[in-house]
């Protein structure tokens, strides 16, 4: 199981994402106001504006927060200006870990990500000592009980989709990023119900942790994935169902 969704369906058990909605939607209006300086106000021309918007709207995101996000973006509105960069590192058990953030002040977000690492056992590393773990793709989840699994693998791999499996209760479907717009259109298109449908970062092998590490990196993932300049943090951590049963009960 990649430690992406390892970490996305920790994420659900816990019910993390609905506590931190407004995290979620600080950081939605960043990739918006990022994604229309960068590629313009118009989604049609601009697919990864046109994917941030639909991740808005999926989060029930109001429509004026949105307008006011791709306004602030091209200009029309006045607003912080952000710069995307990203940090490497590793946390407890040699996990590899992945940040992509977006920050009006790298002096300040880099001492807090190191501080955070440093805290939990890890370390901030150099530029590219775990980026080539993590390949971009796009990333597609539905809830197994909305398709049957047949149907919904001709239909993905038809439109483009390179792997389905299941994971958690969920499919999981993964593309190459070109193919992503493609077949989320497919899927949406037949009336199925995305749960996730995003551009992430895959890793290709995975860090099996006890439950001792297993919840020091828990922690730090949470700690990180509340971070306001960071948007999406990544890790090739894997914990048996045993195991993470435990870590939740303990908790």
């Amino acid at each position: 199981m990649s430690g992406h969704s390892k970490w996305s369906s920790i994420k659900h058990k816990k019910g993390a994402l609905d506590a931190k909605r407004g995290k979620i939607f600080t950081k939605i209006i960043k990739e918006i106001t990022v994604a229309a300086r960068i590629g313009g106000g118009d989604p049609d021309g601009n697919p990864r504006l046109r994917t941030a918007i639909l991740t808005a709207k999926g989060q029930n995101m109001p429509g004026d927060n949105i307008t006011r996000a791709i306004k602030k973006g091209t200009g029309e509105l006045d607003g912080v200006q952000y710069e995307e960069v990203n940090y490497e590192g590793y946390g407890p058990g040699g996990a590899a870990i992945f940040l992509e953030a977006m920050t009006d002040n790298k002096n300040r977000t880099v001492s807090e990500i190191r501080a955070a690492l440093g805290k939990a056992g890890g370390n901030l590393g150099e530029n590219g000592c775990v980026s080539w773990i993590f390949e971009q793709k796009g990333l597609i989840t539905v809830k197994t009980e909305s398709k049957d699994e047949d149907e919904l693998m001709e239909l993905a791999i038809d439109a483009g989709a390179d792997d389905m499996k299941i994971v958690d209760n969920h499919y999981e479907i993964t593309t190459v990023v070109e193919s992503f717009e493609g077949v989320r259109n497919a899927l949406e298109g037949a009336g199925i119900t995305l749960e996730i449908a995003e551009i992430a970062r895959i890793p290709s092998n995975t860090v099996a942790v006890d439950e001792k590490k297993g919840k020091a990196l828990l922690k730090l993932m949470d700690i990180l994935d509340d971070h306001d300049d960071i948007q999406k943090a990544y890790s090739n951590f894997d914990i048996s169902d045993d195991v993470m049963n435990a870590i939740l009960e303990d908790n």
